[in-house]
């Protein structure tokens, strides 16, 4: 009988709680607290939705409380949109808040230059959500940054599908979404920022340049593919300002928010396929992709030449040369969740003055820093030998958070050869389970020349992608080979290149004291 009692008198309780409308509150008299005073809509593309922001509204008494009023400025003319707990709209009456409690507003907002602005590149908009009480007032200013973009994208086929590229023939064909860029489209401007959706082709024979300067922006699944016999020409320059790098070329996300500056993995990748010709990066910073460069089956002349060039950020690989021919001088490579230069496959392939590094943290990471191999791994009963491979690094860093950050696969059956030369090396083998490897053997002058493993780089600031190296301190200093270019480092301080020099990208400086003293 006792149970019967509590169910009842518990249904009692639901029945009353459900009947009652709102709370015994007093209205609102100026006395909220905010979150923030002002919330910055971080910069957004022009008619591109921004992210959804939070203002969190405290109710410090110890009264239930009823807002009057919470609304925009604006009213409904304001181009921002809110959600009050729960509720969408722009204006809002007697919004309760408990004692000693919050509710949460949620801010979005979507904007078109054109209407805001007079031709400019960039507008600020702004507006207030306002907070009226019993005789007062409390405001909390809304402001977003707009940024005029080219936006190129595949067609609307018009029954929910995309234009789309075919990738490969016969059985192993497959599509992607994209399209191919047209004659007017073919030089990428320091104008205005480039916003692309799916895969933009540059055409058979066909050349696209990018000017210094420029700013590409990839949506997720997205970025540039070359065709075969195209070619794609980035010509950075360097830059006076090493925050607002004026004159680099930049691939990155079109998520603009501070959140996203380093994640991998928003964007596709650059993708140079087969039998694509003549490639040049300069001055370049690519980031924030499931890859940097992808290069497919490039076996003519020299195919890719890196200058002066950043990769960071990718969720895959830095670089991924399937049969390439590659040319790097001054690269930094940093933060891949397998190799962050990956040369597979065979082709051929030189670096001098480079930085090879891997401090990825998001997950586990089982490949080294560099990897090199001359096989194509069809399935578990099938592999495919590459006839040649040829890779030689001088002056170069190759280092990162695992053990050993160099791996080789030469498989028997074509011809394989490399050299590493002046450079420093991670590769700790505390179980010498390596010793007898012929690929591995360090003393080994055609293999290894004159190189340092396991000293401390002690780069500057890994976790941001600073691979400056300190004067007096770092294992990579005075250890490069003379005549080996280029003269002058990634920040272009000059190198003592008829004498020695200091492995990696950058020639080793001194550090500020973080003291400041």
């Amino acid at each position: 009988m006792k149970y019967l009692y509590a169910i009842a008198l518990l249904a009692c309780v639901i029945t009353w709680s459900s009947c009652r409308n709102d709370f015994e509150t007093v209205a609102s008299t100026g006395n909220l607290e905010f979150s923030q005073d002002t919330v910055f809509l971080d910069t957004v593309f022009s008619n591109i939705g921004s992210s959804t922001y939070n203002l969190k509204v405290y109710n410090r008494t110890d009264d239930d409380i009823s807002i009057p009023t919470v609304a925009l400025a604006q009213g409904e003319a304001s181009n921002y949109r809110l959600n009050v707990d729960g509720v969408p709209g722009k204006s809002f009456t007697d919004v309760q808040v408990l004692a000693q409690d919050s509710i949460f507003i949620f801010i979005e907002t979507t904007l078109d230059i054109a209407a805001a602005s007079n031709n400019d590149t960039q507008f600020l908009y702004t507006d207030q959500l306002v907070f009226d009480g019993q005789g007062s007032r409390q405001e909390v200013e809304l402001v977003t940054l707009i940024q005029d973009a080219v936006f190129l994208f595949p067609d609307d086929l018009g029954n929910g599908m995309f234009e789309t590229l075919t990738i490969g023939e016969g059985e192993g064909a497959f599509d992607i979404e994209g399209f191919f860029l047209d004659d007017t489209e073919l030089n990428f401007t320091n104008e205005k920022p480039y916003v692309i959706y799916g895969f933009a082709a540059v055409p058979e024979d066909k050349t696209l340049t990018v000017d210094a300067g420029a700013r590409i922006h990839f949506h997720e699944n997205s970025g540039i593919l070359v065709a075969s016999g195209a070619s794609i020409k980035v010509n950075g320059e360097a830059s006076t300002d090493p925050i607002a790098l004026e004159n680099e070329v930049i691939f990155e996300g079109d998520r603009l928010e501070p959140s996203f500056s380093d994640v991998p993995g928003q964007w596709g990748f650059i993708w140079l396929t087969d039998g694509s010709v003549d490639h040049e990066f300069n001055y370049t910073t690519i980031k924030n992709g499931i890859a940097g460069i992808r290069m497919d089956n490039n076996t003519g002349p020299r195919t890719l030449d890196l200058r002066n060039v950043q990769i960071y950020n990718s969720a895959v690989s830095g670089l991924i040369a399937f049969t390439g021919d590659v040319y790097g001088e001054n690269v930094v490579i940093n933060n891949s969740g397998q190799a962050s230069l990956a040369c597979s496959f065979g082709g051929r392939y030189e670096f001098n003055h480079c930085t090879f590094a891997n401090y990825w943290t998001n997950s586990f990471r089982n490949f080294s820093s560099v990897q090199l191999d001359n096989i194509f791994i069809v399935s578990p009963d099938e592999i495919l030998v590459a006839d040649t491979f040829e890779a030689n690094f001088n002056n170069c860093i190759i280092y990162g958070n695992e053990l050993r950050e160099l791996a080789i696969i030469n498989e028997p059956g074509g011809t394989f050869t490399f050299n590493v030369r002046n450079s420093l090396i991670r590769f700790e083998d505390p179980n010498n389970e390596f010793t007898e490897i012929p690929e591995y053997q360090f003393g080994n002058p055609s293999l290894y020349t004159e190189i340092v493993r396991n000293e401390d780089p002690l780069f500057q600031d890994t976790e941001n992608n600073n691979f400056n190296i300190e004067l007096g301190t770092s294992g990579a200093q005075g250890i490069g080979a003379p005549g080996v270019g280029p003269d002058l480092d990634l920040n272009g301080t000059p190198r003592n290149t008829a004498a020695a020099p200091d492995a990696g990208a950058y020639q080793a400086t001194e550090f500020p004291d973080p003291d400041g003293d």
